[in-house]
């Protein structure tokens, strides 16, 4: 006896990982080269407005460049300087104070012990020793 015939049997249509894979790939492309078509597109329109303000400013230069008349100055009036309201300052001699780390051990002596006239006395100041100086050139 005879088998029973079988049908031919339908091939089932495969989704193979690989071929989902691919159509993703092909959409991320596509998102990739919309978005640096979009960059391009905004760069070269900054770089066009940008050329555009520099020759607003270029024109803008000019402009302000164009050399133009001066008024005349009236010589009918003549500028006479007056003095100075303002009182002449007063020279101070300097307060010269030397960190204590700088002085040499066996003369340390602070800023206040300094102040002191009686320490001040045998000192003579700048204004002493340049006029000391002056009087010495005057009399050679």
């Amino acid at each position: 006896m005879k088998p029973p015939v079988k049908k031919n049997t339908i091939p089932i249509d495969l989704k193979l990982h690989n071929d989902i894979r691919a159509v993703e790939r092909v959409r991320f492309a596509h998102q990739v080269a919309e978005k640096r078509r979009l960059i391009k597109q905004y760069k070269m329109e900054r770089e066009r407005q940008q050329k555009l303000e520099e020759q607003e400013e270029i024109k803008r230069l000019r402009k302000e460049v164009i050399p133009k008349a001066q008024l005349m100055p009236y010589f009918d009036r003549p500028f006479v300087p007056r003095r100075s309201e303002k009182q002449p300052t007063v020279p101070r001699e300097p307060k010269f104070c030397i960190p204590r780390y700088k002085t040499i051990k066996c003369c340390r002596m602070s800023c206040n012990d300094m102040s002191g006239p009686s320490q001040l006395q045998h000192l003579p100041s700048s204004v002493e020793k340049t006029e000391a100086l002056y009087k010495n050139r005057v009399l050679q």
